[in-house]
């Protein structure tokens, strides 16, 4: 199995940059099927994200978003549903509502899916990742909380952070009236429909992952429904996990009755899953590619950005 450094020297061999992106998608398709073969001839399907090779890019073009379904469509085309579909996981996450469309869609393919993340699977991530039956995660892999995020005022700002404010000043208010004085300036800079918005946005989010859990991950127990409840709870608590950038890792998502794999217990599982990662953060890094989606087979989908150029810097 090749390690970071022998693929980094194997692609700085290539010259002509397009020789090197083809290298790089004939790598991945031929990692890609090893996995499938590991797996037991299951489906693969690869959705990475450029976001920590770039970070200037638009969110838009990082995150999850709703244009995605064409490229879970792409790639599995062609599948034999029967099979199972293993996914790899590389997101900061992203879009909800564009998530939901996602794994309905994966749900009404596959009755058996399982997600392999080989670093992060955030937020939205972590709403996939609660979709499958089971999680494939090393020590390196982390989830995190799956609270809403809402923006506000150019920036985002946790959706039970907005709630929490509200019940605060509600409570010093009762507490004390003339608090309120000291209240007025920030809720109405927040205003009433936003802490609706924000009621609606956990509650959407949870009642979707515990759904989900239900139907999947616990199908068949007699507890099933509180067993998910809880789950999806636990990753929607912001008040406990205290930052949406929270690193839930394979143990903590174990202890929660996920179906957690460990990578280190199987060592060629583990080379190959981190061979594919590899190739994948090579791929962000020598071409204009920031998001894709790829399948054992070679199909797939790819979104591509190319930073404007900088202005010439005075010269002195």
């Amino acid at each position: 199995m090749p390690s970071w450094n022998e693929l980094v020297e194997e692609i700085q061999k290539i010259a002509d940059p397009k020789q090197g992106v083809a290298w790089l998608t004939a790598k991945q398709k031929e990692w890609l099927e090893k996995l499938s073969t590991k797996r037991g001839s299951r489906n693969v399907l690869f959705y990475a994200s450029g976001f920590l090779q770039k970070p200037q890019a638009a969110p838009i073009f990082l995150q999850i978003a709703p244009e995605d379904i064409n490229g879970f469509m792409a790639g599995l085309h062609g599948m034999d549903y029967s099979k199972g579909l293993t996914i790899i996981l590389h997101t900061p996450g992203g879009v909800t509502n564009a998530t939901e469309t996602i794994v309905e869609y994966l749900h009404s393919k596959f009755t058996d899916i399982e997600v392999v993340i080989p670093t992060y699977a955030m937020s939205a991530g972590t709403m996939i990742s609660l979709a499958a039956n089971r999680l494939i995660m090393g020590k390196q892999s982390q989830l995190g909380p799956i609270d809403p995020q809402m923006p506000i005022g150019g920036r985002t700002v946790s959706a039970r952070a907005i709630v929490d404010q509200f019940e605060q000043a509600k409570k010093d208010i009762l507490a004390d009236p003339r608090t309120a004085a000291l209240w007025a300036s920030p809720l109405q800079s927040l205003g009433p429909a936003l802490l609706m918005e924000a009621r609606n946005a956990l509650e959407y989010g949870e009642t979707m992952v515990a759904r989900w859990l239900a139907n999947r991950r616990f199908k068949g127990d007699p507890n099933a429904q509180k067993l998910a409840a809880d789950v999806a709870s636990y990753f929607n608590r912001s008040d406990a996990h205290k930052s949406h950038g929270r690193r839930i890792n394979c143990d903590e998502a174990a202890a929660q009755k996920l179906d957690v794999i460990k990578l280190e217990d199987d060592q060629e599982l583990q080379e190959i899953v981190l061979t594919n990662y590899h190739l994948a953060t090579l791929a962000f890094a020598k071409s204009p590619c920031v998001k894709f989606i790829m399948n054992q087979l070679g199909r797939g989908w790819v979104k591509n950005f190319v930073m404007p150029a900088l202005p010439n810097a005075p010269t002195g």
